[in-house]
C-alpha cells in the first residue's frame, strides 16, 4: 500500500512543536518578527505572501508586511531592505521572488542581513551550507529533509536522485543529502535538462526529488518498485488542453484562474504505482516550506536575542 505523504499533517506538528521555542523567546521579552516585502502585483504572489502572513499569527510570530509599487526604482526596495536590516524588532526577512525586471535579484539577496536571511540564499549563508555550517537551511529543502524524517525514510546509504538543479531547491537540497550528518549520508545524483537518459537515472534510485518545473515529468515507468517520491513542482496546467502555463515551487494553496489545475513535476498516478511513499499537490511540499519559514525566523531571533531555544 503506498503511502501518500500528508505535508499538510506534518507541517502542522513542526508549528505546534516551534510552539516552546516561541514561549521561551515570549518569556525572555522577545516576540520574533518576520518581514515579507512584496514588490509585485502578481496575484499568486500577494497569495504567497498572505499565506506566510496568516501562518505568522497562527504561531505568534510578529508578522511585518511591506508593499511596494513594481514600478518603483530599484533603490526603494534596496533602502527598504536595509531599514528592515536595521529594525531590531525584526529577525527575518523575505523578499517574495520575482521581483521586477528592473530590479537585481543577485543585490536583493546580498543585501539581506545574513543574521535575518530567513530565506537562506545570501551568498555567505550558502557558503556555510556547503561547508557542512549551515546557519539557516533554505525552506523547501530543509522541508524535503523534514517530510523524509516524518515518513521514516532515512537517506543514509541510500541512492538519491535530484532532478533540477535551482539554487533555490536542487543544488542546496544535494548539498544537505551528502553531508556527514543525520538526515545526509546518501549518494546524490543531480539530474537536469541536459542529462541523457533520465530514466536510466531514476530508475536506479530509491529516493526521487522532482524539482525541475516541468509538468509530470517523471512517470511510473521512470521509478523502481518501492522508490520514495517528493515532488517539489507546483505548475498550472489548462485542464482541457493540459498544456502548462508555467511552475512555482513555493505554494500548494494557491488560488489557479478557473480552467486549470495544479500537478506536480511526477505524473502522480503512475508513480504512485510504484511508489512505496509519495507526495501529492497539492498537499505535500508546500506546507512544509512555510513551517521551514517559521523555523528559520525563530532560530533566527533566538540568536539575535541571545536566548537559548530548543528548536524541533
Amino acid at each position: 500500500m503506498t503511502e501518500i505523504i500528508d505535508g499538510n499533517a506534518i507541517a502542522a506538528e513542526i508549528r505546534a512543536d516551534l510552539q516552546d521555542a516561541i514561549s521561551t523567546l515570549t518569556d525572555a521579552g522577545v516576540t520574533p518578527g518576520l518581514a515579507t516585502v512584496l514588490m509585485s502585483d502578481d496575484p499568486a504572489s500577494e497569495t504567497y505572501v498572505s499565506m506566510k502572513q496568516r501562518d505568522c499569527e497562527e504561531v505568534g510570530i510578529n508578522g511585518i508586511h511591506v508593499e511596494l509599487d513594481p514600478e518603483a526604482p530599484a533603490e526603494e526596495l534596496y533602502a527598504t531592505i536595509d531599514d528592515l536590516n536595521a529594525d531590531p524588532d525584526v529577525h527575518g526577512i523575505l523578499v517574495q521572488m520575482p521581483v521586477p525586471d528592473h530590479v537585481d535579484t543577485r543585490r536583493v539577496l546580498r543585501s539581506i542581513a545574513p543574521e535575518k536571511d530567513a530565506d537562506g540564499f545570501h551568498p555567505e549563508n550558502v557558503g556555510r551550507l556547503v561547508a557542512g555550517d549551515a546557519r539557516f537551511k533554505p525552506c523547501t529543502p530543509h522541508g524535503v529533509q523534514k517530510l523524509l524524517e516524518a515518513t521514516g525514510v532515512d537517506p543514509e546509504g541510500k541512492d538519491v536522485v535530484v532532478v533540477g538543479r535551482s539554487d533555490i531547491v536542487g543544488k542546496p537540497l544535494a548539498n544537505l543529502l551528502i553531508q556527514k550528518a543525520e538526515g545526509g549520508n546518501a549518494t546524490v545524483t543531480v539530474c537536469h535538462s541536459r542529462t541523457k537518459d533520465l530514466a536510466a537515472k531514476t530508475e536506479q534510485a530509491d529516493i526521487v526529488v522532482a524539482a525541475v518545473g516541468v509538468p509530470e515529468l517523471v512517470t511510473g515507468e521512470m521509478l523502481s518498485e518501492g522508490v520514495t517520491v517528493v515532488d517539489v513542482g507546483v505548475n498550472r496546467v489548462d485542464v482541457s488542453e493540459r498544456h502548462s502555463e508555467g511552475s512555482q515551487t513555493e505554494s500548494d494553496e494557491a488560488d489557479t484562474e478557473k480552467g486549470y489545475e495544479l500537478v506536480g513535476d511526477v505524473e502522480f498516478e503512475s508513480a504512485k504505482e510504484k511508489a512505496s511513499a509519495i507526495t501529492p499537490v497539492p498537499g505535500g511540499v508546500g506546507p512544509m516550506t512555510r513551517a521551514m519559514l517559521l523555523y528559520n525566523t525563530v532560530k533566527a531571533a533566538g540568536e539575535q536575542s541571545g536566548v537559548d531555544v530548543e528548536l524541533p
